[in-house]
């Protein structure tokens, strides 16, 4: 490359560098959202009469320590790393990233490197010809005097013979992001990837709450059979005490049977109990990625339903829209929707790129580094649509649509997150005041079973009337039992809404 050669190609790149740093990004470039909190929604924590209350303070993220039981939380700290969805959701991730570094490469240039070896010879009856290479006689000169295409004829050969070609060198291409294609399109896949990432947090937030859910079940199926089985315990006592009466000339084989009847009854709740916690076992089993009986040792004893906080932090206003992942998901996808609206403008002007190979080229391997064996070539390359179609019209229309559906979406979900938290809050607090009535009517149940087999032994009453007050305590305390579960899940409820569950595990980005 002589010194005229290299100035010029100084001078092309200088042009075009000035290019690049006068260029503009095309489209519209994204703002966030702004949305907030129906003071409505957060005035319930003032309106709340249950003993478990929402307060307005700093959420805790591992919101399942709320209930202090160290098996729930053992639990729920092995699902990040153990549940198979949570694994799913990471690879996809792990995807997204690796997409956004593929568009990413577009900003930079390519360089490539290339060595060949040909054995060549030139067909005197083509180009050749031109030069004036006979096939049939001897050629040391072309019609130009100059020698032949090819190494010089051997003796008594005849047109061009065949030669070696020995080639390497270096290929490199820069497109000059002018209006801003490449970085509309880095910035779609960043935003992408950050949609990736907030749906795996959102498949972690909706595992935990699915585990605790079911180890909730668990313990209320728990509470249930140890239930059935002291109501079991009464009722065979019960049917003793009539079989004396009924010896004694008391009483009747009539209420033998109705005692009887009602042991059985509350005995064939047992298998489905029974079965009822082997299942859940195995629900929270497959969470965990572990097979079938591979938790009933550690799940096997039988505990109470997890008594509830008595405050639970449910954050500030502000902070629900950065803290729910469905909603951080949505405005992601908002943002690469409108970055694509950039791409497709840039699609109706010129694209600029700068091309360039520099190598050696010989007929000699010995001379293949040799400086005179060099070559380059540099140059600007520009390709303009003149006609499409209607392509680059359509696909512009297809993007600013998807980009309205975006900001829709977005909408929605945010809209879904404020009834979510309320409907919780409302529920929540609905269903432990109905715990609270609960526990008066099985205390009241109890005293009235008492006083009915008081008045039975004294032969006050007929049996029917202790079997009645016996079936109205099983009812009552079943319904307890049931009404603490649902309170417990509807503060699970309460805490995914909230959005919380993911940022102590994952947190990177």
């Amino acid at each position: 490359m002589n010194a005229k050669d290299f100035s010029l190609s100084t001078l092309v790149l200088e042009i075009l560098a000035c290019l690049v740093i006068a260029g503009c990004t095309v489209g519209p470039n994204f703002e966030a959202p702004t949305t907030s909190a129906p003071p409505q929604v957060f005035d319930r924590t003032q309106a709340a009469q249950a003993p478990s209350k929402a307060v307005e303070a700093g959420f805790n993220t591992e919101w399942w320590t709320l209930f202090n039981d160290p098996t729930l939380n053992s639990l729920e700290q092995q699902l990040a790393d153990a549940n198979l969805d949570v694994a799913a959701a990471s690879a996809r991730l792990r995807q997204s990233r690796a997409e956004q570094r593929v568009a990413g490469a577009a900003e930079y240039p390519t360089l490539d490197g290339a060595a060949s070896y040909d054995r060549e010879r030139g067909s005197p009856n083509g180009i050749l010809s031109l030069l004036g290479v006979s096939p049939t006689e001897t050629q040391s000169q072309s019609a130009s005097g100059a020698t032949p295409l090819g190494v010089a004829p051997l003796p008594g050969s005849k047109g061009s013979p065949a030669y070696n070609l020995y080639q390497a060198g270096f290929d490199a291409s820069w497109e000059l992001d002018i209006w801003g294609r490449n970085r509309r399109g880095v910035e779609a896949a960043s935003a992408l990837a950050d949609a990736s990432y907030e749906d795996r947090n959102a498949v972690l937030l909706s595992a935990r709450a699915e585990l605790a859910r079911d180890y909730i079940e668990l313990r209320d199926t728990q509470s249930l059979l140890r239930i059935a089985n002291q109501n079991l315990e009464l009722a065979r006592n019960t049917t003793k005490l009539t079989q004396v009466r009924v010896h004694e000339g008391v009483t009747t084989d009539l209420d033998v049977a109705n005692a009887s009847a009602q042991a059985e009854s509350i005995e064939s709740l047992l298998p489905t109990l029974e079965s009822r916690c082997e299942t859940t076992i195995n629900a929270i089993g497959v969470l965990l990625a572990e097979e079938p009986g591979a938790l009933k040792q550690t799940l096997d004893e039988a505990l109470d339903v997890p008594e509830l906080p008595a405050q639970v932090p449910i954050g500030f206003p502000s902070e629900l829209v950065q803290r729910r992942p469905d909603i951080r998901r949505a405005e992601a996808q908002l943002h690469a929707a409108t970055a694509s609206i950039g791409m497709a403008k840039a699609d109706f002007y010129p694209r600029i790129s700068l091309n360039g190979s520099a190598g050696f080229q010989t007929l000699q391997l010995s001379s293949l580094a040799n400086w005179a064996s060099g070559q380059f070539v540099v140059g600007p390359s520009i390709t303009m649509p003149i006609f499409e179609g209607g392509r680059l019209k359509g696909t512009l229309h297809l993007r600013e649509a998807q980009q309205q559906e975006a900001a829709i979406v977005y909408k929605h979900t945010v809209l879904d997150a404020w009834r979510e938290v309320d409907d919780a809050l409302v529920v929540y607090d609905a269903e432990q005041r109905r715990r609270d009535r609960l526990t008066e009517v099985v205390a009241l149940n109890q005293r009235a079973l008492s006083v009915a087999q008081q008045r039975y032994k004294a032969g006050a009453v007929d049996y029917i009337d202790v079997l009645n007050v016996q079936k109205q305590l099983l009812d009552g305390q079943s319904n307890l039992e049931q009404s603490k579960a649902t309170a417990a899940a509807n503060l699970i409820t309460l805490c995914k809404a909230l959005g919380g569950g993911w940022e102590s595990t994952y947190a990177s980005r």
